[in-house]
């Protein structure tokens, strides 16, 4: 049913993957599903920002992401299993969508944060792939 799964976590915060491996660690087994682990590392949002931030940044922030992410899933799922790392730079919501096109993915799986009131208005970034993603999106509320 599900050929390629991406998994969706925020590095900087536990609660969006530790029920998130389970869940994609079980999917993946029933499916024989491959699966792909996808970090976002924000950018500025603003040029002007930019000024304010090392000249490297965005690529020391990137290989931070890559050995915090291989930690991952090195830690919580097995050796034996079909997986690709994904590291992305710039919106989540915006990259998250891309590369579900790009990979042809079945199934995203993502954690989303109970509602803040500023999240009526703008809209949280679950909130955002489960609108326009052309796939399944499985939202795991930590």
């Amino acid at each position: 049913m599900y050929e390629k799964i991406l998994l969706a976590v925020d590095l900087n915060d536990s609660a969006s993957w530790e029920r998130l491996f389970p869940t994609a660690g079980a999917f993946c087994d029933k499916f024989a599903s491959k699966l792909y682990v996808m970090t976002v590392v924000p950018d500025f949002g603003m040029a002007a920002v930019s000024q304010f931030f090392p000249d490297n940044y965005a690529d020391t922030a990137v290989e931070q992401a890559r050995t915090e992410l291989e930690k991952l899933v090195k830690a919580h799922l097995p050796a034996k299993a079909d997986v690709e790392q994904l590291i992305a730079y710039g919106t989540p919501y915006s990259e998250i969508l891309e590369t579900t096109q790009r990979i042809s993915c079945d199934l995203v799986i993502m954690a989303s944060h109970r509602p803040e009131f500023q999240d009526y208005l703008l809209g949280p970034n679950a909130a955002r792939v489960v609108r326009h993603a052309k796939c399944s999106v499985m939202v795991v509320r930590d």
